[in-house]
This record gives structure tokens, sequence and C-alpha cells, in this order.
């Protein structure tokens, strides 16, 4: 009893808590309503990182996936597609970044204004294929480059330093080739100035205006080099004119461009053209830029050399770039072992607006990335990995392949089978690569389907062998070549290897290679008609029409179409053939004939039969029809 009635105020007090706990339960505010902003994801964020992003528990997620016919755990990456496909179900905005679009560094500092020193102004050579763009600079430099380039074009951007009376001008060369419409990009937008070379024989070009384009999204001054004038078919006025109708008005005409009338071969006004490039960024630009600040500019080219390793070009646009350095571009970090200029001369340092080459690099950077100095190789090597993590997981999430439902099974079971052309791409620089890959992306064709399963910086391998082998893949290489054991292993693997130094012959060779891979045209060819007159039933073999042959040849064993009153009615192959009693291979216009036609008994008089034939062709182009029957 004592106890009991010990315990009765215990129970007494948690009942009243109990009470007090739950009016707390039912007067607590409920959850939070689910967000539904815009929001902003990584390509190729997983399932557990889009979930948070959107505020929507994983579960629902996956449920939409599972709904689209996709499976996916909570670590997998996402392809932009699935990605905008659940976006859309949960009626949310998304907005999908890039590694690409990133920025790694902010393009304006706040250097005080006394820490700004004058640096060299950065031009960029642009214009159309062979008007002397590399013949041009090559005379501004006193040094022959043009016989290096193959083909007599320049395949990857190079960049030159030239003194003007105590003056010094970076030059940019880049290619004038349509394929390399990337890398002429890539130019405008480092640049300080943009001169376009322009033949006085040949006017405005297709790549002209858009060098033009690229220089004014860029937002950087023309000058115009008016070339060739030694030739005698040479206008200048016409190529002025032409120039004043895309926006580049002559000052001479009222309008602001600057004008060099200019002959590479000659070498007339080339003191005349420097000038106008020091006025134009005298006048208009504010070239100044902190040298003792951390070093930071763009990869402009990189390649793999043999005896040295990784090389970079870098433009140093700020700080000043020393050996002993550590530096970090994209994916590729390392610490500066050594610094050359243009000329093969090794360098201590390079300041603001000098090209330098630079060894030291893990693995080629990519052209276009953003080199920067950091504290030390640890930072590096941090910022490196993140950005490799980074690409790798956007790759896998775009090289994942999508479910196919049965919809999309029965249109690529209508559309027959899709042959493939692997292809694996190396090269001597990283621009030339990626102006294959995007030459050799353009090939579309439903029945045949072009895949670069890699591609890379340097010679050929012997792993690219194994996978050529693994994967039934074609070996392209542009200014590489494999050694004595590569090709000796190729032949043993049967991997055709095929190599080139102009971009031209490359892109012909790889459509005939896919122009292989289609299937033969079929070509159909009416040889005669020939007019039903009479019927003649015969009981072993059915019903025989008595024909008159009113054009052509009807020949046995040839293909017909059975038309009445102007309609097909059935077609099939002509069985027998008969002059009179006697069996005959074929019958020429004007001769009357007997026709027995295979499975077919019902023809009628008055019939008009249509004998054709059919061969297949090889195709020769890829815009060539499957097939040119004309039924």
């Amino acid at each position: 009893m004592i106890d009991n009635q010990a315990a009765r105020p215990l129970r007494d007090q948690r009942q009243a808590r109990g009470g007090q706990d739950g009016q707390r339960r039912e007067s607590r505010p409920q959850a939070p309503a689910q967000p539904t902003g815009p929001v902003s994801v990584e390509s190729g964020v997983s399932v557990r990182d889009l979930s948070q992003a959107l505020g929507v528990p994983m579960p629902n997620i996956i449920k939409i996936l599972m709904s689209l016919g996709q499976m996916r755990t909570a670590t997998q990456s996402l392809s932009d597609e699935e990605v905008e496909l659940v976006a859309a179900e949960l009626g949310r905005e998304v907005t999908i970044k890039h590694a690409a679009d990133e920025d790694d560094e902010p393009e304006a500092f706040d250097d005080p204004d006394e820490a700004l020193e004058p640096r060299p102004p950065v031009v960029t050579i642009m214009g159309h294929v062979d008007h002397g763009k590399t013949t041009l600079l090559d005379a501004i430099r006193k040094s022959r480059v043009v016989e290096t380039e193959a083909g007599g074009i320049t395949q990857h951007i190079g960049a030159y330093q030239v003194d003007v009376d105590s003056r010094k001008i970076t030059f940019l060369d880049t290619p004038g080739h349509e394929a390399f419409t990337a890398m002429r990009a890539r130019g405008a937008k480092v640049t300080d100035i943009a001169v376009l070379v322009v033949a006085a024989d040949d006017g405005v070009m297709p790549q002209t205006k858009e060098s033009i384009a690229h220089a004014r999204a860029a937002g950087v001054p023309i000058v115009v080099a008016v070339n060739k004038i030694d030739l005698p078919d040479a206008n200048v006025d016409r190529v002025k004119a032409e120039l004043a109708q895309e926006g580049l008005q002559p000052e001479e005409w009222g309008g602001t461009t600057q004008f060099s009338e200019v002959s590479a071969k000659t070498q007339q006004n080339l003191d005349d053209l420097l000038e106008r490039i020091l006025l134009v960024a005298d006048a208009e630009l504010d070239l100044r830029a902190n040298p003792n600040a951390e070093a930071s500019g763009p990869v402009i080219e990189s390649r793999l050399d043999v005896g040295r390793g990784p090389i970079a070009t870098v433009l140093v646009q700020r700080g000043t770039l020393e050996v002993g350095d550590a530096i970090v571009a994209g994916d590729a970090h390392g610490r500066v072992r050594a610094l050359y200029n243009y000329r093969g001369e090794k360098l201590d340092r390079a300041r603001p607006g000098d090209p330098v080459e630079v060894l030291g690099f893990d693995k080629p950077p990519a052209a276009g990335e953003l080199a920067r100095v950091v504290e030390n190789e640890r930072q590096a090597r941090e910022l490196a990995n993140r950005r490799a993590e980074r690409l790798r997981r956007e790759q896998l999430a775009s090289a994942r392949p999508t479910g196919v439902s049965l919809e999309g099974l029965f249109q690529q079971l209508q559309a027959g089978e899709v042959a493939d052309l692997n292809v694996i791409v190396r090269g001597d620089v990283v621009g030339s690569v990626e102006a294959v890959v995007s030459e050799l992306q353009k090939f579309e064709h439903p029945e045949v389907r072009l895949n670069v399963i890699q591609q890379g910086v340097g010679a050929i391998t012997q792993n690219d062998i194994m996978l050529a082998s693994a994967s039934d893949a074609l070996i392209v290489g542009f200014n590489v070549r494999p050694n004595a054991e590569t090709r000796d292993l190729a032949a043993r693997e049967g991997v055709e290897i095929r190599t080139y130094d102009v971009i031209y012959k490359l892109t012909e060779d790889i459509e005939r290679a896919l122009v292989g891979k289609l299937s033969a045209v079929t070509t159909e060819e009416t040889i005669g008609e020939a007019e039903v007159r009479a019927l003649f039933r015969v009981s072993r073999l059915g019903t025989i029409a008595g024909c008159m042959v009113t054009s052509g040849v009807v020949r046995r064993g040839a293909n017909v179409r059975v038309v009445r009153d102007g309609t097909v009615v059935y077609t099939t192959t002509i069985a027998q053939l008969k002059r009179f009693k006697d069996d005959v291979r074929e019958v020429a216009e004007g001769f009357e004939c007997g026709i027995l036609l295979d499975g077919f008994n019902d023809v009628k008089e008055g019939d008009v039969l249509e004998v054709f034939e059919t061969r297949e062709v090889e195709r020769t182009s890829l815009d060539e029809a499957p097939s040119a029957s004309a039924s």
C-alpha cells in the first residue's frame, strides 16, 4: 500500500507531463513546404546530391527515374537529360553547370593603380585560309615558319613576340581553315587586338566573316591588313567596300577601322601595320597588369614531347611566372621545371604579355584552361584532382547508354541495324585533337554511326592497339606516328592505323570509310513494256498472257509489275517466255510473245506488264539514298 501510494504521485506527474508533451506535439509547427524556386546543379550530379538540391526525398527521385525506365542508385551520376526529365516531372527549374563553363578565377582583379605596369599588346592574326596570315607574321618576325607546316597551312596556334622601337608586340597565329573554328575563337578570347588579313585579289570569304564575328564576340578592336597588294589583279578598293558592308569602315571613308595595305611577300608597308597596331593599343586600350601578383594566364596550346614530357604554351596575363612555381591548369598540375620563349631560349621568368613554353605539368593541360600559380604543389594537386573528378563524373554521365523503351526498340528495328565505326584519335597537340574530333562528329547518317572512343595527345602506343583490337576500332594519327614495335603489334592484331598531316585528307578518308560501311544503293531500270492482248488457259501451267511488246525488251526471269488502269496490282517475275511454241530468252519491241507470270494467274486483257531489273551499286557518298527504286 505504501509503495502504491508513493508511486501514485509519480504516475500523476508523468501523466501531467504526457499531457503537456501531447499539447506540445499538437502545437509543434508542420515541416516546411517543399521549395519551388530554381536550383543550380553540376553536370554529372548524383541522385543524392540532386535530392538535396531540390529538397525532394531521394526515393521520390528514384521512383521518377524508374518510371522513365532508368534504374539508378543514390551515388550514381545522372546525365543532363535525366536531370531535366526529373525536374520536368517535379515542375522545377534546374540550371546545369558544365565544367567547361566554369571559371576558376575571376577575370577582374582589384589591383591598386600604382601596382600596374604597361604590358605588350597581344595580337591575333585571323582570316581566311591561304590569305597569307602566317607568311605575313613570318615576314614580320624574320623567321621561317611556313616551311614547317604541312601543306602550307597552320594547324595549331603559335605564339610569338616581336620588338618594335623598343616596345614588344605578342602575336598569336591562329589557323584559318574552317576545321579550327574553336581554336580561332579561343585565340580571339585571349587577345587585345585582332589583325584581320584579307587577300587583295580574293576579298571577303567565309572564314573572313567568321573571324570578324569571333573578334566582335570577344570585344576586341580590329585592324585590317589588306595583303598581296603586289599581285597584278589586286583590288584594294573592292576589299574595303566588301569589309564596309561587314561594318568595318576605313578611316579615310569616315569610319574608325585602321586599314594597312601590305605585301608579306615583298615586305611592303610592314612598319605601317605595326605602327597602326600600337596606335590602336595606345588610343583604345589600357594595357596594364600587375607583375608582382601570382601569375595566371590561359593555356594556348599543349603537347606531349617524347624527350621533355608535357609542354604547355601559356600566355601570362597577370603576375610573373618563375621557375619553381607550383602551377595548376584544369586537371593538370605540377611545378615549373623550365620556361622557354618562342625561339627556344631558356628563361628564368615570364612577365605579363609574354608567351612561354612551360615544362613541369604531369600531363598536357587542355587548351583554353586557365593556368595559375598556387601556394604549393599540394594545393595544386588538390585543385587538379577536384577538377579531374568533376570531369570524370560529367564524362560518365554523358557516356552512359540510356534505357530503350519498347517504342524506341520498335523504331530501331524499323530503321534497321546501325553500323558503327569506332575511332581512336591521337594528335601532336590538344588543339589539333579537338579540331579532328570536331570534324569527325559532323558526320551523321541514319545507317552509320561514328564513335570517337578515345582521344589523346602523343604518339600511338601499344595500349591504343589493344583497345582498338578489343573494340574493332580504326586508329587515326594526326602529326604523330607509331614506332616499329607498335606497327608490328597492329599488324598482328589486324588493327588499321591511318596517319595524316593535313586535316582535309583525314576527313576525306574517314568519309570513305563510313561510305564503305553503308549498304549498297538499289537501283532500278525499266527495260520494256508489254500489253496483254489475249489469254490462254493451260491446265498444267495456269494462265498464259498473249502480249505485244510495245517498248524495249521483255526478258525471261526479269521483274514485272502488273498495271491495271494505272494501278499496280501485283509484282512478280516472268517464269516463262515463249515465241509461238519455242522458249526464248527475250523478245524485242514490236513482236508478240506468251508470258507466264510466277504465282499470278489473275491477269486480264488490257493489263500492261512493266518489265524492270534491279541491281545494287556501291555508294560513293554519304548523301546517297539507300534505295533509288521507283515504284
